[in-house]
């Protein structure tokens, strides 16, 4: 059935909306719990025992891809392994970010949307599984990059599909899919991390792989229930965008602001890496008695996370009955500034317990999880909202590919300071990112200053109209 029939036939049989989002809103779940499990297990497992002898020695093809980032990182022979591991995670983060251009590419021109996710579920499950075994290391962790770039952005396209153009429930609808994705992330540490920090690191990543064959026979269920994907395009079918000197100067603006949300996001998304290296050994992990395992730091980050993008939502709608709402810059700004906080937390908790000669005290992370979750739901959310409503309806597709560029360029980033977490103490750390992220700031502040009105909702709307 198309949209239309969809919505003719008024399938509600899911919390109001057509079964077939249930179905992709519990895929996605699974897919998240597979990919977030992996990854909060990765650097810990790298440090800790892949990259140590005589694990590295049995890895195909490591030398020369040492060699390589080597190169291209300027990271010494004598390099320690912390530094390698965070190179590579860099590296790893910022393709995963990358290749949906491709996976819409082959969608759009090749496979169709529906053929594509299964290509991408099933390399992504292999990848899992290659994890398991020291000499496959690297050959997994492409599949999970290209396995990502196919299952990423075209499920989330066939959410939208399920609606007619002008149904409202569409926005609701996304909303029902990001849940599902918050819940796979909060269980993936408490159950593919315990695993691997508990009981064997293979263990960990094998639950991965089979929470993403569960993912992949959900969706096979309920492919029945999809629309049909649309016709794939031709070159010749694309006709060239026609761009006013409005659009341009929008187009330059984003363009421009791709470096400056990238150092915004730089502590959120060191999270998974150096966070965790940092917390492994130099925070006191005792929480009532009880030591917990690293990789639930993760799941304290969903849980907080979750709560405050909902808390958000509707703060700023009590906010805007009795005061003016900022624009997305304005919250862009507010939100670097509240993650400039959560650094200066983890900074000041590591200061702190370096003064007394103790490991530092978990309230410090309680802490920074708070700072950062609201920086977080007044940026990234925000960030999006303001690329798809500005961008010129011509060029939206590309200029929505352009957007993820900031998390390539952040992740990238991520790993090359990451290094550094050996070289300087923990405190210097964590107050560099402070002070990347205070400089985006201030870029956003004069960004909101001088280029509020060729952003707003009204010069936009105008631009489009001009011939």
């Amino acid at each position: 059935m198309t949209a239309d029939a969809i919505a003719r036939d008024g399938d509600k049989a899911f919390l109001g909306h057509p079964k077939a989002l249930a179905y992709l809103a519990f895929s996605e779940a699974w897919e998240r719990f597979s990919y977030y499990g992996m990854q909060s297990l990765l650097v810990l497992y790298m440090t800790k025992q892949l990259l140590l002898s005589p694990h590295v020695d049995q890895i195909a093809g490591f030398e020369g891809f040492r060699g390589v980032i080597g190169a291209i990182y300027r990271l010494p022979g004598d390099a320690s392994t912390q530094a390698v591991a965070s190179t590579i995670f860099g590296l790893y983060t910022s393709l995963v970010y990358l290749t949906p251009i491709f996976g819409g590419f082959i969608a759009d021109r090749l496979l169709g949307r529906t053929r594509t996710i299964i290509v991408g579920a099933l390399l992504m499950s292999l990848g899992h599984f290659l994890m398991a075994f020291d000499v496959s290391f690297l050959l997994a962790l492409l599949c999970l990059v290209l396995g990502t770039g196919c299952f990423k952005g075209n499920i989330a396209g066939q959410v939208g599909g399920l609606y007619a153009e002008g149904d409202l429930r569409r926005a609701d609808a996304f909303q029902i899919f990001y849940l599902g994705i918050n819940a796979g992330v909060i269980a993936a540490p408490l159950i593919a991390g315990t695993l691997g920090e508990g009981v064997g690191w293979h263990y960990g990543f094998g639950a991965a792989g089979v929470g993403m064959l569960i993912a992949l026979a959900i969706y096979l269920w309920g492919r029945r229930h999809l629309p049909p994907d649309p016709p794939l395009r031709k070159a010749k079918d694309v006709e060239k965008p026609k761009l006013s000197a409005h659009d341009w100067r929008t187009i330059a603006v984003l363009v421009a602001l791709i470096p400056v949300l990238a150092s915004s996001v730089l502590v959120n998304q060191q999270i998974f890496n150096a966070y965790l290296v940092w917390a492994d050994t130099s925070v006191d992990m005792t929480f009532f008695g009880q030591k917990l395992p690293t990789t639930w730091l993760i799941t304290l980050d969903s849980i907080v996370s979750v709560s405050f993008l909902a808390g958000m939502v509707v703060f700023w709608r009590l906010w805007a009955k009795r005061f003016k709402e900022p624009d997305e810059i304005g919250k862009l700004t507010i939100g670097t500034f509240i993650s400039v906080l959560g650094a200066l937390s983890l900074a000041a908790g590591a200061a702190v317990a370096a003064a007394a000669g103790t490991k530092v005290s978990l309230w410090w992370l309680i802490a920074f999880e708070i700072f950062n979750s609201a920086a977080f739901a007044n940026m990234l959310p925000v960030s999006l909202a303001l690329y798809a409503r500005a961008a010129p309806p011509a060029v939206l597709g590309t200029m929505i590919g352009v957007y993820y560029l900031h998390l390539v360029a952040g992740n990238q980033t991520v790993g090359v300071l990451g290094t550094l977490l050996e070289k300087m103490p923990a405190s210097h750390f964590w107050l560099m990112h402070a002070g990347i992220a205070a400089a985006a700031g201030v870029v956003f502040l004069i960004v909101g200053r001088f280029f509020a009105k060729l952003l707003s909702h009204e010069a936009v709307g105008a631009g489009r109209a001009a011939p």
